[in-house]
């Protein structure tokens, strides 16, 4: 998922050692680091959403400004290990993760310079999505990636019923528009087509609503049509999941553990491990297959 560096540093080496800690999640150091790492982020991010309430701003504005300079120069130190541990500098530098890696921490040091991006400091929430890795939801992984073939394979089939419903929508906002006019909150196409759009879709704010009995009716209409749309993109993507799950696609690769020195990756060929010497344990039986 998110290891932009495969390649570890030489054995033996300290940089290899820092590169098991930081990036190998099945190792109990690794373990570990990620469960800190994901308490901080956790806290840091409490402590953003903490400090936007006026009240408790202007009465622990010190306090929050400590503290979110602590998260900060732990993440950067975090940000230099990786580096550090990879052989690869800059392919982790551009990689998705590293990227936002990067935007956790620039926008605290920029707000010395411009205090208005200091309301960037929210960017450290998309950095929750290593949640997955932490936790090696493996199963749940796979399923999204399915789930994501499945949609890009069907990428025509929605953009298609997409542009089916942005045609509907522009005719129908600009059928109220006709109806109702100005005087009844439909000022102009734009704002019927908002309307248009949140009724199709069954949302309904209610900030715009027709008066005429004509307009009710039109609005009844797409209220009903607006069920039977919901259904359309979900069909499809079930559709293109069950044909790729009948065609039969090959089970993922199953690693294993250490259970001596706790190092990982070992395919079902390996018998023991590479840096304890230590027997691997046996390969468990693939869900639903015989021995």
């Amino acid at each position: 998922m998110d290891r932009p560096a495969p390649d570890a540093p030489p054995p033996q080496h300290w940089r290899h050692r820092l590169y098991r800690v930081i990036w190998e999640s099945d190792t109990p150091a690794g373990r570990v680091f990620d469960q800190i790492v994901v308490a901080a982020i956790l806290l840091s991010v409490g402590v953003v959403l903490a400090d936007s309430v006026q009240g408790w701003h202007a009465r622990w504005a010190g306090p929050f400004t400590a503290l979110e300079w602590f998260f900060t120069v732990l993440f950067t130190l975090e940000y230099l290990a990786r580096l550090v541990s990879v052989p690869q500098p800059l392919r982790y530098v551009f990689s998705f993760f590293g990227i936002v890696d990067l935007l956790a921490v620039l926008p605290t040091y920029l707000a010395l310079f411009v205090p208005e991006l200091h309301a960037l400091i929210d960017v450290r929430i998309l950095r929750l999505l290593r949640m997955f890795r932490i936790f090696r939801l493996t199963a749940y992984v796979e399923e999204y990636q399915a789930m994501g073939e499945a949609l890009w394979a069907s990428r025509r089939k929605i953009l298609v019923f997409l542009a089916a419903v942005v045609m509907i929508d522009l005719v129908m906002g600009t059928l109220m528009y006709v109806v109702e006019g100005p005087e009844h909150g439909f000022v102009d196409i734009p704002t019927s087509v908002y309307w248009a759009i949140t009724t199709m879709t069954t949302v309904g704010f209610g900030d715009i609503t027709p008066r005429t009995d004509i307009g009710r009716f039109i609005a009844s209409v797409m209220m009903l049509v607006g069920w039977g749309t919901l259904a359309v993109p979900t069909g499809i993507v079930t559709a293109e999941m069950t044909i790729r799950r009948h065609a039969g696609r090959p089970l993922p690769e199953r690693t294993r553990t250490c259970g001596g020195c706790g190092a990982g990756g070992y395919g079902p060929e390996a018998r023991f491990c590479q840096q304890c010497g230590r027997a691997l344990p046996a390969v468990a039986p693939a869900p639903g297959t015989q021995d």
